[in-house]
C-alpha cells in the first residue's frame, strides 16, 4: 500500500491516506484518458471564436438595443480554466455591461448570494428600459429575454461554419445556449452558453468583503488585489418553489474571472507548472473529482439534480487554502492527493455543509437548493464509490467528434443542403450491416469454414 503523511487543516496532526496498488494505476490511466485532444481543441475553439466575435459585432453595430452596444467579452467555465475533461464540447463566455452607480440588497435566507439590484438614482441612459414600474429596480427578466431575442436574430443571419441552433430559455438559467448540431448522431454537440453579466465596479456585496480564504495559499496581497476587482451580477434568481414575484427579478452574484484565475495561477510559488521541474497535480485531481461527478449524475440524474461541478470546484478552492505548500501536490503523487480531495468532499457531504468559498456564510449544501434527500444520496454514493473502488472513474470517457470544417450538415433551417436525417440512418444501417458481415466471414475462415461458399 502507497502511504503519504499529510497535515491536516490544524497542522498539527497527520491523516494517513491509503491507496493500493491498482487503484493508483486506475487513478493515473484516467488522470491521462481526461486530457482534452489539442485537434480537437483547435476546431472547436475556431468555431467558437468565430461566432461570438461576429455576436460582438452585431449587439455594437445594432440600431435595435443601444443598451447592448457596449458590451465586451469575459470568458469563464471549466475549458478556459484549464480543467476540462474528456471533450471540449462546452464554453460559457459573460458578455458584460457597463452599468451606472448601483445599490444592492441580499434577498433574506440565502445569505449573500443574490441580490436585489437598483440604480442608485433616476437615469435617463438606455439602460431605462429594462427597470421595473420604480424606476429604478433593473429586472433580470428583461434582461434575459431581449438578450435572447437578439441572439436569435443574430443567428438567423449568421453566416459562419455549421448550424448553430438556441435552446429555449429557462427559467432558473441565466444564460442563452447555442449548440452547433453534429452531422452524424453519434458525434457529441458543441455547446456555448451567453451569460449578460452587469458589471459593478463600487466594491463588493458586504457578505463577501472579506473575500476569499487564501492568506496561507495565495496570500494577503493577492487576496486584496482580487478583491479591489470589479464584481459581477448575472440574472439567475434562487431555484425554490412558490418564489416571490420580486425575487424572480433578482441577480445572482458571480466571482467566475476571479475563480478562473485562481486556478490558472493556483500556486502558493509564483513559479508552480511553469516549466516540467516544479509541475504539481492540482488541476489533475480537480478534473478526476468532475468526472467522479459527472459520472454519478449520469447515472443518478434524478436524484442527483441539485449536484454540479461547481460543488466540486467549491471543494477545492477549500482543499487548496489548507493544503497551500506545491510540494504537497507532487504528480507522484496524484493518487493520495485526489484521494485527500475526495475525502474533503465526502466529509462535507455527510456533513452537510459546504460553505461558498467567496461569501463564507452561505451553504452550498443547504436547502432548498439542495435538498436532504439529495443530499443523503450523495453521501451514500459517494461511500459506495470509495469502498468499490471508484467504479465511475473506471468507465472509458465517451468519443468526440466535431463537424468537419468542409462537410455538409444537417440542418432544419439549411438552404442548400441536400443530405437528410433520414438518409443519414439509411446509409449507417447499410454500413453497420457490412461490417457485421465482414466480421462473421471473418470469424468463420478462422475456425476453417468457408462462409462465402
Amino acid at each position: 500500500m502507497e502511504r503519504q503523511r499529510n497535515p491536516t487543516s490544524r497542522g498539527t496532526t497527520v491523516d494517513d491516506v491509503l491507496v493500493s496498488p491498482e487503484l493508483d494505476r486506475m487513478i493515473r490511466q484516467r488522470g491521462r484518458d481526461l486530457r482534452l485532444r489539442k485537434t480537437d481543441q483547435q476546431q472547436a475553439v475556431k468555431l467558437v471564436n468565430h461566432l461570438i466575435d461576429s455576436l460582438v459585432d452585431f449587439l455594437k453595430n445594432n440600431e435595435d438595443q443601444a443598451f447592448f452596444k457596449e458590451v465586451s467579452v469575459l470568458t469563464s467555465g471549466s475549458y478556459y480554466e484549464m480543467v476540462k475533461i474528456n471533450k471540449p464540447n462546452e464554453f460559457d463566455i459573460m458578455l458584460k455591461f457597463k452599468v451606472p452607480r448601483l445599490t444592492f440588497s441580499s434577498l433574506e435566507d440565502y445569505n449573500g448570494v443574490f441580490y436585489k439590484v437598483k440604480l442608485y438614482k433616476p437615469t435617463r441612459l438606455n439602460i431605462q428600459n429594462f427597470l421595473l414600474e420604480d424606476d429604478l429596480t433593473i429586472s433580470a427578466t428583461k434582461i434575459k429575454k431581449e438578450m435572447h431575442r437578439l441572439v436569435r436574430k443574430f443567428i438567423s443571419n449568421y453566416k459562419g461554419e455549421g448550424c448553430w441552433i438556441i435552446h429555449r430559455s429557462q427559467m432558473t438559467s441565466p444564460a442563452v445556449t447555442l449548440e452547433l448540431k453534429p452531422k452524424n448522431e453519434e458525434a457529441d454537440v458543441l455547446s456555448v452558453d451567453i451569460v449578460p453579466a452587469l458589471e459593478v465596479p463600487q466594491g463588493w456585496p458586504q457578505a463577501a468583503r472579506a473575500g476569499p480564504d487564501i492568506d496561507r495559499w495565495l496570500g494577503k496581497r493577492c487576496r486584496r488585489n482580487f478583491t479591489s476587482k470589479a464584481v459581477y451580477f448575472v440574472p439567475k434568481g434562487p431555484k425554490a418553489k412558490n418564489l416571490k414575484d420580486e425575487d424572480k427579478e433578482s441577480w445572482r452574484i458571480s466571482f467566475s474571472h476571479i475563480e478562473k484565475e485562481m486556478i490558472q495561477y493556483h500556486g502558493n510559488k509564483r513559479t508552480c507548472c511553469e516549466g516540467p521541474s516544479n509541475k504539481c497535480c492540482r488541476k489533475l485531481c480537480l478534473r478526476l473529482l468532475k468526472c467522479l461527478i459527472e459520472g454519478l449524475k449520469q447515472h443518478h440524474p434524478k436524484e442527483l439534480d441539485a449536484l454540479c461541478s461547481y460543488h466540486g470546484k467549491t471543494a477545492f478552492f477549500h482543499t487548496l487554502s489548507v493544503r497551500a505548500q506545491d510540494s504537497l501536490w507532487s504528480p507522484g503523487q496524484v493518487s493520495v492527493c485526489f484521494m485527500k480531495l475526495f475525502g474533503d468532499f465526502e466529509r462535507c457531504a455527510q456533513s452537510g455543509t459546504l460553505f461558498h468559498f467567496f461569501v463564507r456564510d452561505h451553504n452550498l449544501f443547504s436547502p432548498p437548493a439542495f435538498p436532504k434527500r439529495s443530499l443523503v444520496f450523495l453521501t451514500n454514493a459517494l461511500k459506495e464509490q470509495r469502498e468499490s473502488g471508484f467504479p465511475v472513474l473506471r468507465m472509458p470517457s465517451p468519443a468526440f467528434a466535431l463537424v468537419p470544417d468542409k462537410s455538409p450538415v444537417i440542418c432544419p433551417n439549411s438552404i442548400n443542403g441536400t443530405e437528410s436525417i433520414a438518409d443519414s440512418k439509411h446509409y449507417c444501417r447499410q454500413l453497420s450491416l457490412v461490417c457485421v458481415v465482414v466480421v462473421i466471414g471473418y470469424l468463420f475462415s478462422s475456425f476453417g469454414l468457408s462462409f462465402f461458399r
